[in-house]
């Protein structure tokens, strides 16, 4: 395994810093957050701005873990999930556009929607993730859907639904843990289930039961990392594990990225060594 950082955490940092920054803190890959409000914004990106993101992954040795473009599948207006789904392809264009030697090029979303709306719209999500599916697949791209409190998409069982209903060769799940966590679901239970299908990972630290939770950075809560890292072990997990700092924990006052991006590194680190698991040499 090897620990990823998600750019998400720095909002308001531009990629020119992001990117030795997240280097120097010892990481082995970036993932790029393309989402409206980013630096990265997906359409901001002209073909000079790709090239250099690429120039300085390169320059500083980071495997890119993915692209982020969390973008919803359950639109109802016909026009909006044209748009909807087009954003999601131009993702996986780019995903491709700097896809590197030797790593899987991995597009991650949110599926969306309202937890409510699982058993009304499942099967148009499933309709609509195998189009995209079948979009990556044609451009060599992975497409990682995550479950994520408060959607549609929101429980293992509806993960696993959607995975074996499909059984899409280019359609994986993106594993965020915290989301299981803060429902009460525990590593014992949902690593097993979600690990053989998984190609990617975020964790964050959490307290609290849903919908009376708090997200936290790794390091700064009580989520236990050595038993997590070694349950995905056990399961055969071999890809990143994503650090990710939610934008509750951003929008508190003197959040500071890099102290965030540091304090989650060492923690997943620290867990790494006295789990066992094997985690890749340091970045020379």
């Amino acid at each position: 395994m090897r620990i990823g950082y998600c750019s998400w955490g720095m909002m308001n940092v531009d990629i020119e810093e992001v990117v030795p920054a997240v280097a120097g803190i010892g990481y082995h890959g970036l993932e790029l957050a393309v989402t409206p409000n980013w630096p990265t914004e997906l359409y901001s990106l002209d073909a000079g701005k790709r090239r250099r993101i690429a120039e300085l992954l390169d320059q500083y040795d980071l495997v890119l873990t993915g692209v982020a473009g969390h973008t919803s599948m359950c639109e109802d207006d016909p026009e909006k999930n044209a748009v909807n789904m087009k954003r999601l392809r131009d993702t996986i264009d780019l995903t491709d556009e700097l896809r590197q030697d030797g790593e899987p090029a991995i597009t991650a979303s949110l599926i969306g929607g309202r937890e409510d709306e699982w058993e009304t719209k499942k099967e148009l999500i499933a309709e609509r993730v195998a189009a995209l599916g079948d979009y990556a697949a044609s451009h060599g791209v992975i497409f990682a859907v995550e479950p994520h409190s408060g959607t549609a998409f929101d429980l293992p069982e509806r993960a696993l639904w959607l995975m074996e209903t499909l059984n899409h060769p280019a359609v994986r799940l993106n594993f965020d843990i915290s989301h299981f966590d803060i429902r009460g679901i525990g590593i014992d239970e949902c690593v097993p289930q979600m690990v053989p299908w998984s190609v990617s990972t975020h964790v964050k630290d959490q307290r609290g039961i849903y919908p009376n939770h708090e997200f936290l950075t790794p390091g700064s809560g009580p989520f236990d990392f050595v038993h997590y890292l070694t349950a995905m072990h056990a399961a055969g997990y071999t890809g990143f594990i994503g650090m990710e700092v939610s934008v509750m924990v951003q929008r508190k006052p003197g959040y500071d990225p890099f102290v965030d991006a540091a304090l989650g590194y060492y923690a997943l680190r620290h867990a790494f060594n006295k789990s066992g698991a094997p985690l890749a040499p340091p970045r020379s």
